[in-house]
């Protein structure tokens, strides 16, 4: 391993959190900044993503805004890559202008090089969103 993926490695989970905060401010380009050009982003229910404006896209038709609790970041650094793991809770607010906090999630991030290739994120939005809308029959 050569100095420079050293310097990139060290630095990997301050480069996730900081494109995190981006997100939430929805500063795309300082967000893409941080992104790998052949990134894939994987969300619950969505096929993957390479660009950021199709992430949005597709967030706006479930929610105006997330933000991010976070309980731990952790690191760890493979042959491969740096993975960076965030987990915490999320407050959602709903396109309807209603609430919901304490929504566990998992984002796990692959990064080559200081940049993010890859990003996995789990939660439990889905059982937020199937919660709150009354099932067929009931």
């Amino acid at each position: 391993m050569n100095h420079e993926a050293d310097q990139h490695r060290a630095s990997d989970k301050a480069r996730v959190r900081d494109f995190l905060a981006a997100m939430e401010r929805r500063d795309l380009a300082k967000a893409e900044g941080y992104l790998a050009q052949a990134v894939e982003m994987r969300f619950p229910g969505a096929p993957p993503f390479h660009d950021l404006n199709d992430v949005m896209s597709w967030a706006r038709t479930r929610y105006q805004s997330v933000r991010k609790t976070f309980h731990a970041v952790d690191h760890c650094v493979t042959a491969e890559a740096s993975i960076v793991v965030c987990h915490g809770e999320l407050a959602v607010t709903w396109l309807d202008g209603t609430t919901t906090d304490g929504v566990r999630f998992i984002d796990r991030f692959e990064l080559a090089n200081g940049r993010i290739t890859r990003q996995d994120v789990w939660n439990d939005l889905a059982l937020v969103t199937s919660a709150a809308t009354p099932s067929p029959g009931a």
